[in-house]
């Protein structure tokens, strides 16, 4: 045995290092943790924890008379219908955009990609200010529309419709990633075996991308309830007609209906609460399939 080999010999058994070892020393996590407490605290628990306290603040009778004022009802309705039609439409627009981009070759594919992208880019009050361009009384199509009696712009068409452009890359941006990750593999072997695109894809694509498609709904659904810029540009502003939640919510509050305002607020953070906790329970079952599929794993 040679000799002088010996201490690079002890050097490579070493005993491994724990996982103390590889982690920043106790008092940096330790302000790390604090600092990211204090920032949640601040700007996400405490803004909650006002609204519902000024939302309660003269009591449960003048809370539930805001939630069931007319106008109150009407904005709850319109937001609802808004939300469930953009779903709906991104829904399927998202699903065909992710399926092209993943699955095909085709001229064009990274200028799709760019469009999908374009409302991060786009400021909603300018995307607003888009729609009454063109749908106007003065914009491009403005008289024909209105020779023909169509309302679009400071009517349900235009809050629907801009609603739509603000919220249509969440559902494709959740499947374009996932997809691509999963290849074409499994659908080639389904097509092969007999199967056609149909049944491709609900018995092949769709479980596999289930979870991805469920949460990108989520989103879309948050982000088309508490839309402002634009649906405030195209809306016009009528009460019990074009105003939304968030518009309502801005009304009473510029007319001094503080009590009001934050209990219609109130709502739209329920519904944030309510998408969290169901982008957690997603979230969750998700990882739990992935173990159980594991092998070895446990359902």
């Amino acid at each position: 045995m040679d000799v002088g080999k010996q201490p690079v010999t002890e050097e490579i058994i070493r005993k491994p290092r724990t996982i103390n070892d590889l982690t920043e020393p106790l008092f940096v996590r330790i302000i790390l943790t604090v600092i990211a407490l204090a920032f949640l605290g601040l700007f996400l628990v405490m803004p909650l924890v006002v609204v519902f306290t000024e939302a309660f603040s003269r009591g449960i009778a003048t809370y539930i008379a805001s939630i069931v004022d007319p106008d109150a009802l009407a904005a709850i309705r319109l937001t609802l219908l808004t939300a469930a039609i953009s779903v709906v439409v991104n829904l399927v627009f998202g699903i065909a955009a992710a399926w092209a981009i993943t699955k095909f070759r085709f001229p064009g594919k990274g200028f799709l990609i760019t469009l999908i992208d374009l409302p991060f880019a786009i400021s909603p009050v300018v995307a607003g200010v888009i729609f009454v361009l063109l749908f106007g009384l003065r914009g491009w199509f403005g008289p024909w529309l209105s020779e023909h009696d169509i309302k679009i712009i400071f009517a349900i068409p235009g809050v629907i419709l801009a609603t739509l452009f603000v919220t249509f890359p969440f559902i494709a941006r959740e499947l374009i990633p996932l997809m691509q990750s999963q290849g074409i593999d499994e659908e080639e072997a389904a097509l092969t075996l007999g199967a056609n695109g149909i049944q491709t894809f609900f018995r092949v694509t769709l479980p596999n991308i289930k979870w991805g498609l469920l949460y990108g709904v989520i989103l879309c659904n948050a982000r088309a309830m508490g839309e402002f810029g634009a649906v405030s540009v195209v809306s016009g502003h009528l009460r019990g007609q074009t105003i939304t939640l968030p518009l309502h919510v801005e009304i009473l509050y510029n007319e001094y209906k503080f009590s009001a305002a934050f209990a219609v607020a109130s709502l739209l953070s329920l519904l944030a609460l309510i998408t969290i906790i169901a982008r957690s329970i997603l979230e969750w079952r998700h990882s739990h399939q992935i173990k159980a599929d594991r092998p070895g794993g446990t359902d």
